[in-house]
């Protein structure tokens, strides 16, 4: 009886060293899995542009064209800016951001109200949230393409990236 027990024991200690080391391994497999993914995220960094027009007269629409000269951006995110009058997020294109290919942006917006309705000055009016390679900074190319009045003729204005 005594050695059924002794052999049944050596068998499950056997089983459960058995068992730790299988862990062990399972433990070290998923580090060597995690770790890329840790180090893939020092390899990118996030930020946050505004995007400022600046029209002297009322400012009905607007386009401009977001794009990095290095290669290293691509767009995350498209918000709206502060205004009332482009109140809702501006149009882009939402599948190639979603898709996770847009490295250049087109963005756009309009609004049919009359001149009193419409902001004029300085006007933060999108927010692009971008990813880029860590180790290139980047040197974006911000290019307004087109600005334009109630009227629909275009209006001298200024764009740049807020700092």
């Amino acid at each position: 009886m005594r050695i059924i027990r002794r052999n049944f024991v050596l068998a499950g200690v056997a089983a459960v060293l058995s068992l730790a080391a299988g862990v062990s391994g399972l433990a070290q497999q998923a580090e060597l899995s995690i770790a890329p993914a840790a180090d893939a995220l020092n390899t990118v960094r996030f930020a946050s542009l505004d995007v400022v027009i600046d029209a002297a007269e009322p400012l009905a629409a607007w386009q401009f064209e977001l794009t990095d000269r290095n290669g290293a951006m691509l767009i995350v995110g498209v918000e709206n800016g502060d205004s009332d009058a482009f109140s809702d997020a501006p149009y882009f294109d939402l599948d190639a951001v979603t898709r996770g290919n847009a490295e250049k942006v087109i963005v756009a917006d309009f609004n049919a109200a009359p001149n009193a309705d419409l902001p004029s000055g300085a006007i933060r009016i999108a927010t692009i949230h971008v990813r880029y390679d860590a180790q290139t900074d980047p040197d974006y190319d911000l290019r307004l393409v087109a600005a334009g009045n109630a009227a629909g003729e275009p209006i001298e204005a200024d764009i740049r990236i807020a700092n």
